[in-house]
């Protein structure tokens, strides 16, 4: 039975996460999981390259999936014509692969990045896509305390509690903000995994530096202690998006 990869994106605005569970309805993994069952005749499990939180959004997602028919990834089945049709509008399919037989969408990705938006002036066109920080905010601190997360390989200061990972080990390889313009900044990591609300709780922190409500010293302190009672809240996560996911070309080789 050959597999698939499917890449997608999604506004998660509306949507409890990615993750289908049985007490939490309406998520991203469920309405895909019913869309290919229905257009392809048979049941179908999907399985994510990871989690998104509620609210959390994706421009490029990618999940796997197997089914008895054989040529989905050509463009004369119309299967990504056929599934964005009956999809809703946050959700959108970009192109489907054919893949080795033990690919995994979650366990092949080499790395993943994310992107946390904010704005510096009330936006009312940006109030659920961006996340609006008033006042003061030093973004050269903030720059420079997030070198710091490329040092540091354990992460238990910024993950949720009580999950079941093994280990919070993770490497980063990118940690920054950029202005996009007048009013506009990004924060961008990549790392090869990221724990549960990881990348809120870190933002949620620098922005604590950003205001001089801490010091880089105290931020390098935070990650050290390894207590997520120490760091900063977590941001909201409406302005939080999934922007990439690399993986290894021979999986794609078939």
């Amino acid at each position: 039975m050959p597999r698939y990869f499917i890449q997608l994106a999604y506004n998660g605005t509306n949507y409890n996460g990615w993750q289908e569970q049985d007490n939490t309805p309406n998520t991203i993994q469920q309405v895909l999981r019913e869309k290919l069952s229905m257009v392809l005749s048979e049941t179908i499990e999907v399985v994510g390259c990871g989690r998104t939180d509620t609210g959390v959004h994706a421009k490029d997602y990618y999940a796997h999936f197997d089914s008895e028919k054989t040529t989905l990834h050509l463009p004369d089945a119309n299967c990504v014509y056929k599934l964005n049709k009956v999809l809703p509008y946050e959700i959108a399919v970009k192109n489907i692969y054919t893949v080795t037989r033990e690919a995994s969408a979650r366990f092949d990705a080499q790395y993943r990045t994310y992107n946390y938006y904010i704005h510096r002036a009330k936006n009312p066109f940006m109030f659920n896509s961006s996340l609006y920080v008033f006042g003061p905010l030093n973004v050269e601190l903030m720059n420079a305390a997030a070198t710091h997360l490329l040092t540091v390989t354990d992460f238990t200061s910024f993950s949720k509690v009580n999950t079941q990972t093994k280990t919070n080990n993770c490497n980063v390889t990118q940690a920054g903000w950029q202005q996009l313009n007048e009013e506009e900044y990004v924060f961008k990591i990549t790392a090869n995994r990221f724990l549960r609300n990881m990348v809120r709780a870190i933002v949620g922190t620098l922005l604590e530096v950003g205001k001089e409500k801490i010091t880089i010293a105290d931020f390098k302190l935070i990650i050290q202690n390894k207590n997520r009672c120490d760091a900063g809240m977590s941001v909201p996560g409406h302005a939080l998006y999934l922007t990439h996911i690399h993986y290894p070309e021979t999986i794609f080789n078939v």
